[in-house]
């Protein structure tokens, strides 16, 4: 019997460096000129994995998104894992949103992710939705690095990471 070769699909955000970029924003936030006497709040929950932006009106809404998303950029968080939630009013006029951080393959990215393997037509290569990610299973490894290739080539709404190779 042929020995089979697997790797993973996950997408995941670390808490610890949004934490660190949010306390970066916060800081960047009370120095800058536009935010001075206004209100702009960035609230965190670790274990939700939620923003909660609070400003006192849409332009420094969309300010304080900018200042959050390039930080989170500068300490290598995928921005494209971020849920932006409708921007709502607030009481005083101010605008609030809410940011979810994606911590996991949803089912149906899953499925949208193993149609792409299947439709591509690599030959001997099997993908299984696992839990929150997906499996890939094959006797080649090239045809591994090949479905690696091609899932980079695809978008799928958020960071794909591929790990836990193992040969069998």
């Amino acid at each position: 019997m042929a020995k089979n070769s697997t790797f993973d699909i996950t997408s995941s955000v670390d808490m610890q460096e949004v934490d660190n970029a949010v306390n970066q924003a916060r800081k960047e936030v009370l120095q800058r000129y536009d935010f001075k006497g206004a209100t702009a709040e960035i609230d965190f929950d670790k274990k939700a994995g939620t923003l909660k932006l609070l400003a006192d009106d849409d332009y420094k809404l969309t300010a304080l998104v900018d200042i959050i998303q390039s930080k989170l950029i500068k300490r290598g968080v995928p921005i494209r894992n971020m849920d932006y939630g409708e921007v709502e009013q607030a009481f005083g006029g101010k605008a609030r949103q809410t940011i979810t951080l994606v911590q996991s393959i949803s089912t149906e990215k899953a499925k949208e992710i193993v149609k792409s393997i299947k439709d591509a037509g690599f030959k001997k290569v099997n993908a299984q939705i696992q839990d929150e990610q997906v499996r890939v299973t094959s006797p080649s490894i090239d045809e591994l690095q090949a479905v690696i290739a091609h899932l980079k080539k695809q978008d799928f709404g958020l960071e794909l990471s591929y790990g836990n190779f193992r040969s069998q």
